[in-house]
Order: C-alpha cells, then structure tokens, then sequence
C-alpha cells in the first residue's frame, strides 16, 4: 500500500427502513427486493408479484414486527452500525463511514462522505462474515454502481469474507462464555444463520460451506463435542426449498430430543436486527418453550463489543492507523 495516500474505512450492511412505518418499510423492502441477487427470477413475472401482492401484503405486517423491537434512536440495525462506526473510529484514528446496499445512508454517500475528507484509498468492509451472493456480492454491485458515476476514483480494497478469521472466532466465542457466565450454560449450543434458497447453493454460491466452517471452529474454540452444537438456517420466504435444517422447525423439535436448556447465537449478523431480535429472541423462543422446553438464551450479536472492533482493526491492518 502506498502510505502517502489518506485511508478511510467504508462499513456495509443490508439497510434498514428509515422509520417503522408501513410507507418506509414498502420502499425498503421495494429497493431490497428488486435486486436479481436477492430474487433471481424474470422481472416481467417478479415485478407484478412484488408490487401487486407481496408489498401492499407485508409491508403493514413487517412495520408492527419493526415497531416491536424499534429503538428510541432509531432501527436497532442502524443504532447498533452507528456504535461500530464510532468506536473504529475512534480505535483506529481514521475516517469511516457507514453504506448500505438498500436504505440510508447509501453507499455512494459513504464514499462521498469519506472522499469529502480527504480520503484516496477505501477499504470496504461488508459485515457479512460468510459470503454469500446475495449479501457480499449486492454490496460489491452497489459499490460498483456507485463508483460508476464518478470521474475520480479512489483506490479500492473489498474485504470479501471472513467466515474463519481467528479474531471473529474468538469474538464469537468470548460471547458464548459470557452468556454462559450470566445466565447459565444451556444443554445445546444452536447457531443460526440467515437463509438462502437451495438453488443459490447448487449453482455455486459457497455460503453454506462458510457457515459450516464457522461452527465448527467456533466448536473447536469453545472445546465442545459435534452433539453440544448445531448449525441453522432462519429467514426463509416463499415456497421453495431453502438451506435446511430450517431454524424454527429445529426449536420446536428440539424438546422431544431432550435439550430443554438452549443457546442461540447468530454468526451470520454482525449486529442486532429485526432477524435476530423479533424472529429469533421473541418468536423464536416462544416456538422453543411451547415445545417443552425450559430455558431459552438469545445470544447478542456481537454489535460494537470491545472484540468485535478489535477484530475489525486486525482484519483491516491499514498504514496510518493508531493500532
């Protein structure tokens, strides 16, 4: 790297709706839908299903589960980003900026923001610690875009993934122990992540290996045997096959196979979410106790812990920075 130049960091999430209203969650969902990495099919025959059914269905619906678990500051996602900008900020003495493939701020506006300050060279972070096509690859086509409409460039480095840096290992692992220690250890650790369909993985994108790798050395790290720890997939929309085992039918299941004290914790979201805090810590246990079990623990993601940014600063290993 050239040390003349004045380096800026640009982290990346999905996005967010502005407000927890049927209108702003529509024109999210709009946005974030409308991308062929997310949903592939042909657009004259998406299009009408999007904008004639499934928007004016689930926006309504979607905005009272954001209203659920909305901060006094806003969506926890962009709560919780803000905190990770602030303290690599602060830890690394550089310029950084937030950008989102969907929503605000845009990711055309975080490099606008950083360039605004001087910087030449961007390193590009997308919080996606498994990659995948429809996360990391959405980010690099928004970037691309981006980059586009512009007649000076600045230099580019794109993180792709990190699914097995021993840093995020580690972060994930301090987490566990430390919900171990506060609230007890449960009979089974569960991880689950965000889903894609089937079809995505057969046609080659790696994720579902990703997050295998990540489980497993998160079991390793954490000293626990193949049956103390299992791996899921959460979020599924529509009718077709996604990666199984499906999480929420592996909380009602898991009871009847004698884990009535469960963990759960998910790698795959860098911060707290709509996913993780409605579908996950509410829904999600609801579905667990129902089913006989006893003791439900919802694991945080690791949002701006002390680890996490550390982690960060290490993956970046940028010149000029106070590390």
């Amino acid at each position: 790297m050239n040390n003349t130049k004045k380096h800026g960091v640009l982290l990346v999430n999905l996005g967010t709706p502005d407000h927890a209203t049927a209108p702003a969650v529509k024109r999210f969902l709009s946005q974030f839908l409308h991308d062929k990495r997310v949903v592939d099919m042909s657009r004259w025959l998406w299009c009408p299903i999007l904008h004639g059914i499934i928007l004016p269905i689930r926006s309504p619906k979607v905005a009272k589960l954001y209203q659920s678990v909305w901060m006094e500051e806003g969506s926890p996602l962009m709560v919780y980003s803000q905190q990770q900008k602030q303290a690599l900020q602060a830890r690394m003495g550089l310029p950084v900026e937030l950008g989102m493939s969907y929503g605000n701020p845009s990711i055309s506006t975080g490099i606008s923001r950083l360039m605004e300050q001087g910087v030449e060279q961007i390193t590009v972070l997308p919080l996606y610690p498994q990659y995948s096509a429809t996360t990391t690859a959405a980010a690099f086509d928004a970037l691309s875009k981006a980059l586009a409409k512009m007649a000076l460039l600045p230099s580019i480095h794109f993180v792709r993934d990190y699914h097995n840096h021993p840093s995020y290992i580690r972060a994930l692992a301090q987490s566990v122990r430390q919900s171990w220690q506060e609230n007890g250890r449960g009979d089974y650790l569960l991880c689950s992540y965000h889903g894609i369909p089937k079809r995505y993985a057969d046609n080659g994108d790696i994720y579902p290996q990703h997050c295998e790798m990540t489980t497993e050395l998160l079991r390793l790290e954490l000293g626990l045997t193949k049956e103390q720890i299992g791996l899921t997939y959460q979020s599924r929309f529509g009718r077709e096959e996604w990666l199984q085992p499906y999480t929420d039918k592996t909380l009602e299941a898991l009871p009847g196979r004698g884990v009535k004290t469960l963990d759960v914790l998910t790698p795959a979201f860098s911060v707290d979410c709509l996913e993780t805090l409605e579908e996950i810590s509410e829904q999600g246990k609801e579905s667990f106790l129902h089913a006989g079990g006893e003791r439900f623990t919802y694991i945080p993601c690791l949002n701006a812990e002390e680890a996490h940014i550390e982690m960060m600063v290490e993956l970046l290993n940028l010149p000029n920075s106070q590390v």
